[in-house]
């Protein structure tokens, strides 16, 4: 007579969550065990979006420095309003990088363009639109509406930066607006953490990649293109290792010779206890295993470890020290998964930066789930669509791992804790949007 138990273990690949790895465990090791690994480097600030700074960047002087026009139009002193009722003799034409020569003469207004600096005694800009020109006997007037307030339309010097004001600390990841407020500072390099040298590769005899024809029981390595997509957008520098066969000694050696000259050795496949699964075996025996099956879905067999001894820190890699290793699983939706949450904040915090921790929000599900194992986590692809009373999160109806589709079709990561068992529509949910990932 078949036991029933043991079909249901058949059944599911993801049983006996409670003697894994939770997922906040698994990132708390990860957090106490990597810190920065590389050096530093001044490069120009122009090939410095998405580098990690090294060093804390001041303000050296204020930003704009000096009062300047916001508009188009027509600039003088907000007292004379009153006695002029709006009516000014129009003294000067003022654009940006032209200073005006002299103070602006009582009662009148000078003709200003956007970015051009306030004329003296100016402190007040009037919308071009806003206001009327004449001519007579030869003087050009403009009038200027009542209404506006003090100071309208004027940019303050150091408005933006005062000077010895902080614009970014090191650990920050550049993006566009901290380049920019680089650059409006005047300088022209920074420095930066040197970028982390990743050995990239995928175990499995099954594997073919694009372009060569695929053998009986082949399949295509659609990992290597997700992680190299992924690692695009991080400052790593990625060698492709390719294919390793699977074979004890093969693995070995790949693996033993990239530790010799990278950071970080990241690998998808062979991350179980098969007989063909040799990555886990060649990580202990070149080297230590930190975390190995966590109770999370997809993505069990997730590990991270390194080659040679060591703290995994600042100078302390290649033939001096430990190489990070990181073994995702084989099916492109768990690796997927567990690049996003595993592997790219520890290659970031590799690289210098603080630890990152993805945007979160809670929205209501707009759907269920009758029955959910218990003690572990669950991350479903999902989308936010348009409900009656606002958004909801809808999942992809099919969970399989080696469905890249539902990746797709999926905006975020629907996570679900380790105490939730079932679902209905209209619970709270969390919903993790790809693009707090950089996707």
């Amino acid at each position: 007579m078949t036991d029933d138990r043991q079909t249901r273990l058949a059944d599911d690949c993801f049983v006996h969550d409670r003697d894994r790895l939770k997922h906040a465990e698994a990132l708390l090791i990860l957090k106490e065990r990597i810190g920065r690994i590389v050096g530093e480097e001044t490069i120009a600030l122009a090939q410095a979006s998405g580098r990690i700074l090294a060093e804390e960047i001041a303000a050296p002087r204020a930003v704009p420095g000096f009062d300047n026009a916001a508009v188009d139009g027509y600039a003088f002193h907000f007292a004379d309003h009153e006695a002029t009722g709006g009516f000014f003799p129009l003294a000067g034409r003022v654009a940006a990088g032209h200073p005006a020569e002299g103070a602006l003469a009582p009662f009148s207004a000078a003709r200003i363009f956007t970015g051009a600096p306030m004329p003296e005694r100016a402190d007040t800009v009037a919308m071009q639109e806003d206001c009327e020109r004449h001519s007579q006997d030869g003087q050009e007037f403009v009038v200027v509406p009542a209404g506006l307030r003090e100071g309208a339309n004027r940019r303050r010097a150091g408005e933006d930066l005062k000077a010895g004001a902080i614009i970014a600390a090191p650990g920050m990841r550049l993006r566009a607006p901290e380049v920019a407020a680089i650059a409006s500072t005047g300088r022209a390099e920074v420095k930066v953490f040197r970028k982390v040298r990743v050995a990239l590769l995928s175990s499995g005899d099954e594997l073919v990649r694009p372009g060569a024809a695929l053998p009986p029981g082949g399949v295509y390595d659609a990992n290597h293109f997700l992680l190299a997509s992924l690692l695009a957008s991080l400052p790593v520098e990625v060698t492709d290792l390719g294919i390793v066969s699977d074979r004890a000694p093969a693995v070995r050696n790949v693996l033993e010779e990239a530790a010799r000259n990278h950071d970080a050795i990241l690998a998808t496949g062979g991350a179980s206890r098969g007989e063909e699964d040799h990555l886990v075996t060649a990580w202990e025996t070149l080297g230590k295993r930190h975390l190995w099956q966590l109770a999370i879905k997809p993505g069990r067999p997730m590990s991270f470890g390194q080659i040679g001894a060591g703290q995994i820190g600042p100078g302390q890699t290649g033939q001096n020290g430990a190489c990070a290793t990181l073994g995702l699983p084989g099916n492109p939706v768990a690796a997927f998964v567990c690049f996003l949450l595993y592997a790219r904040p520890v290659l970031l915090a590799l690289g210098g930066a603080a630890w990152s921790e993805p945007l979160r929000f809670s929205v209501p599900a707009g759907f269920a789930i009758e029955k959910k194992k218990a003690d572990r986590r669950e991350f479903l692809r999902g989308r936010l669509v348009e409900g009656p009373d606002g958004l909801v999160a809808e999942k992809f109806p099919r969970d399989g791992s080696g469905l890249i589709t539902g990746l797709r079709e999926a905006s975020g990561l629907i996570e679900i804790t380790e105490e939730t068992t079932s679902v209905a529509p209209g619970d709270p949910v969390t919903f993790l949007p790809f693009a707090s990932f950089g996707i």
